[in-house]
């Protein structure tokens, strides 16, 4: 299994469920990026969570990452 830092470093089998449950990937993606103290990523994560959703399930099985539209690192 491919490492994944996304959703507070868990496995890419558990970040992946977590990502098909929207509310799960609403709070947990908003909650990451502001850990990650990129908070405009965490807000617009917050209103636009149901359209990055879609964007984080296909990234999270192509790529094995969530979506990242805001990528200030």
């Amino acid at each position: 299994m491919a490492e994944n830092k996304d959703y507070f470093g868990l496995d890419y089998v558990v970040s992946l469920i977590l990502v098909i449950i929207p509310v799960t990937a609403w709070i947990l993606g908003a909650v990451t990026r502001f850990q990650e103290k990129q908070y405009v990523a965490g807000i617009v994560r917050i209103f636009l969570g149901w359209i990055i959703w879609i964007l984080d399930i296909v990234f999270m099985i192509k790529d094995k990452a969530i979506c990242r539209l805001i990528n200030l690192s």
